[in-house]
């Protein structure tokens, strides 16, 4: 494996879009996410935020195996919409990322097409002049080991640019962090190696 397939391509922020089209308003949120239960974390917030609208339309990718999407039309025709924001998901190259459009209804139907043409360019709104970043495939591990040997723990996690989720350092120390799939068996072992050290 080459560096580069160890690695893939996201959003580094979030992003908004707006389209509009003969008086109905899309509303396009472009998120970076980690998995599922993000999803779900922000189409409560935006049905929270726009109660009144009329369908809360989105599409996601996870991982860098092609396999963990969703395309969801929420009451639009089918096709009409969660497949044209994963569309543009896919145009970018992108992954680990959610687009939720919302729709206020203007009175006047669009026709299949037309949702197609909002859903889509509402999307490339949002998604396209967001900055993109690369990132390290992970592995993720829980870390428990004793106050003591904190400063060598943390040391080795920083060494090979792992992302520390959570952090809870007491007496008894826990990190959950990811680890590059580049780096993994190299520094599990060195983990491993420091005494009172539990990988989970």
């Amino acid at each position: 494996m080459t560096p580069d397939e160890h690695k893939y391509t996201t959003i580094a922020t979030e992003g908004q879009g707006d389209f509009r089209d003969r008086g109905s308003k899309f509303l396009a949120y472009a998120y970076p996410i980690s998995d599922r239960q993000d999803v779900k974390d922000k189409l409560q917030i935006l049905k929270k935020e726009h109660p009144k609208a009329v369908h809360h339309c989105y599409a996601y990718r996870l991982g860098i195996d092609g396999t963990d999407f969703r395309a969801n039309d929420n009451g639009e025709p089918s096709g009409s919409a969660g497949k044209p924001i994963l569309g543009q998901i896919d145009s970018l190259g992108l992954t680990n990322t959610l687009v939720v459009v919302v729709r206020y209804f203007g009175g006047t139907l669009l026709g299949v097409p037309g949702l197609i043409n909002a859903y889509k360019t509402a999307t490339s709104l949002a998604l396209t002049p967001l900055p993109k970043v690369e990132k390290w495939i992970e592995h993720r591990y829980e870390i428990s080991f004793d106050y003591p040997v904190m400063g060598e723990v943390l040391y080795l996690l920083k060494q090979c640019e792992a992302t520390i989720y959570k952090q809870d350092l007491q007496l008894f120390c826990v990190v959950s962090a990811g680890i590059p799939t580049l780096y993994k068996d190299e520094y599990t072992k060195k983990l491993e190696e420091i005494k009172g050290v539990t990988l989970k």
